[in-house]
């Protein structure tokens, strides 16, 4: 189920438990920096046919945390941000690509 709460975020529940997702910063009304990097993450994943669990063991991380980048739940670090981009081979720059 999906339900549109406000102009800056979506909420969704499944399996009994809601999901906030940011949509944009409630400042800028723009899509949030962590919102645009999932997306980035995402793209490069599925363009290199790897689940997220296979990019989580490639990257030394676990699958949930994975999950949680592309949805942006979580505030990544640049130690993290390097294991990504080393386990999808591209550049750091890569990911922060028209961010």
């Amino acid at each position: 189920m999906l339900q549109l709460k406000s102009h800056y975020s979506i909420h969704i529940l499944q399996d009994k438990t809601l999901y906030e997702y940011p949509i944009m910063n409630k400042k800028s009304k723009e899509k949030s920096i962590l919102i645009l990097f999932g997306e980035k993450v995402r793209a490069e994943r599925l363009k290199q046919h790897l689940s997220q669990e296979k990019l989580a063991e490639k990257a030394g991380l676990h699958r949930t945390y994975i999950g949680m980048i592309e949805r942006a739940e979580k505030n990544i670090t640049l130690e993290n941000i390097k294991k990504i981009a080393d386990a999808l081979k591209v550049k750091i720059t890569n990911l922060f690509e028209e961010l």
